[in-house]
C-alpha cells in the first residue's frame, strides 16, 4: 500500500470546491461530462487547446485585445500561446481594487500585523508607475530590487509591471557578490535598495555591501532608496522611496497600462547558482496570469477573501507565487523575519490573528516545531484554516502526520 489514508474531504467540501464548480461550468458551457478528477485531468492533457481555452474563458482575464487562437506555432521549444492577445499582469491585479477592502496583510519582527487597504495599494502603484515613466523607464528595461518581504516590494513590482518594465528581485541578506552575479546579467536601469533588515531580534546594516552593488552595476540610471535606521543611501543622488509618492493621486480611469503580447516578459527569477552563475528564468505576463489563476483557483481551492500565507523571502519564487494571489482577490500575508522568533509559535499566532486560510511552510520548519514540542492547536484558534502546503524539500509521512496531530484534523 502507498501509506495510511490520513484525511478525506467531506461531501460538503467537495460540493463547494472550485474544481467542482469548474466541472459544472464545463458541462453547462461545453457539454462535457466528467466522472471525477481523473477524467478531468485526462481531458486537460489530451485536448490541450480545449482545456486552456476553457481556463481562459473561466478566468475572466482583462485584455486590450483578445487572442485569435490558443496555440499558434506548436513546435517545442518555441510554442506560441494565445497569439494576438494584448494584456498586462498588473492591470489584472488592480482590476480587483475594492475601495475600503483589504488588499493584503503584513507583519515583521518590528511591526505588528497590519492590513493594507486596496485604496493605499492601488494609488501607490499608479503614482509610482507614473513617476518611473517620468524618470524615463521604458518597457523592457529591468527594475532590480533588494527589498525584504514588505508591501513596498509588492508596490514596486506592480508599478514596474504596469509600465512594461521587467522586475527582478533578491533578498537583502544576499551578499554583494551573489547579488551582482544575478543583476549584472540583466543590466538593470533602476535599482531599489534598503539599508538593512531585522532578523531574530537583531538589525543588520547592509550599507557597505550596497555600495559594492551600486558600483558594480554601471547600467543603473536611478537608485531608489528605502531608508533603514540611520544607514545612509549607498549612492549620491539616490531617490528616496517616499519622494516617489510626491505626486497627485492617479485614479484608475486616468492610468495607462503598457499592453503587450501574451509572452511579454514580466519578471526574471534565478536558479540557485550551484553550478556556475545563477541561470536567469523569464516568466511572461500572460503565462503567469493564466497559470496562477488555474493553480490557485483549481488546484489550491482559493477563493476571493481567503488569506494566503507562505513563509518566503523576495529571493525565492514562492514570493512571486504569494503576491500573485492578488489576482484572485485573495489576501496575501507578507512576513519579514525569523520564523522562530521570538519563539517557535510566532507564525501560528499570526495565522490565528489574520485568519489564514492556507498556510504554506517547509518540512525543515515542521521538524523544528516537532523537536521543540510546539502544538499550535493548543494555543491558537485556527478555525479559518482550510489547507496546508509544504515546499522546499521532500515531505516525509511524519510531516503530514504532525499537521494532523498538532494543527488540525
Amino acid at each position: 500500500p502507498a501509506g495510511d489514508l490520513l484525511w478525506v474531504p467531506s461531501p460538503e467540501r467537495v460540493a463547494q470546491a472550485n474544481i467542482t464548480g469548474f466541472i459544472s461550468w464545463l458541462t453547462a458551457t461545453r457539454g462535457l461530462e466528467f466522472a471525477g478528477y481523473r477524467e478531468l485531468w485526462q481531458w486537460s492533457v489530451t485536448d490541450t487547446v480545449g482545456f486552456w481555452q476553457a481556463v481562459w474563458d473561466y478566468s475572466g482575464i482583462v485584455v486590450r485585445e483578445p487572442p485569435t487562437a490558443v496555440l499558434g506555432n506548436r513546435e517545442m521549444p518555441g510554442a506560441q500561446w494565445f497569439p494576438g492577445a494584448e494584456l498586462n499582469y498588473a492591470e489584472n491585479v488592480l482590476a480587483r481594487e475594492k475601495p475600503g477592502g483589504v488588499a493584503l496583510y503584513y507583519q515583521s519582527q518590528t511591526h505588528a500585523l497590519t492590513p493594507l487597504p486596496w485604496d493605499g495599494l492601488a494609488i501607490s502603484v499608479r503614482v509610482r508607475a507614473t513617476r518611473l515613466r517620468s524618470l524615463g523607464v521604458r518597457p523592457g528595461e529591468r527594475v532590480a530590487s533588494c527589498l525584504p518581504n514588505i508591501p513596498e516590494a509588492v508596490i514596486a513590482m506592480l508599478a514596474a509591471a504596469s509600465i512594461g518594465a521587467i522586475w527582478t528581485s533578491v533578498s537583502p541578506d544576499f551578499g554583494w557578490r551573489g547579488t551582482l552575479d544575478r543583476f549584472r546579467q540583466l543590466e538593470p536601469a533602476v535599482l531599489l535598495l534598503t539599508g538593512g533588515y531585522a532578523y531574530g531580534g537583531k538589525d543588520y546594516d547592509r550599507g557597505a555591501e550596497l555600495k559594492q552593488v551600486v558600483a558594480g552595476l554601471p547600467s543603473v540610471r536611478h537608485v531608489i532608496y528605502l531608508p533603514f535606521r540611520n544607514v545612509p543611501a549607498p549612492a549620491s543622488g539616490a531617490l528616496i522611496w517616499s519622494d516617489l509618492l510626491d505626486h497627485p493621486p492617479v485614479e484608475s480611469a486616468d492610468f495607462r497600462y503598457h499592453h503587450g503580447p501574451f509572452g511579454m516578459p514580466l519578471w526574471i527569477l534565478f536558479s540557485s547558482g550551484t553550478t556556475g552563475l545563477p541561470k536567469a528564468i523569464t516568466h511572461g505576463h500572460g503565462g503567469i496570469l493564466l497559470e496562477q489563476l488555474k493553480l490557485q483557483r483549481l488546484n489550491m481551492d482559493l477563493k476571493a477573501g481567503d488569506v494566503l500565507f507562505f513563509y518566503t523571502t523576495t529571493g525565492w519564487m514562492m514570493w512571486n507565487f504569494l503576491v500573485s494571489s492578488l489576482l484572485l482577490g485573495v489576501k496575501p500575508l507578507l512576513y519579514d523575519g525569523n520564523p522562530g522568533y521570538p519563539d517557535p509559535g510566532a507564525l501560528w499566532r499570526m495565522a490565528d490573528q489574520a485568519k489564514v486560510t492556507l498556510f504554506g511552510t517547509s518540512p525543515a520548519y515542521v521538524d523544528m516545531l516537532a523537536t521543540q514540542g510546539v502544538v499550535p492547536k493548543d494555543t491558537c484558534d485556527l478555525g479559518a484554516l482550510k489547507s496546508v502546503m509544504c515546499a522546499g524539500s521532500p515531505v516525509s509521512p511524519e510531516v503530514f502526520a504532525w499537521f494532523l496531530r498538532s494543527v488540525k484534523r
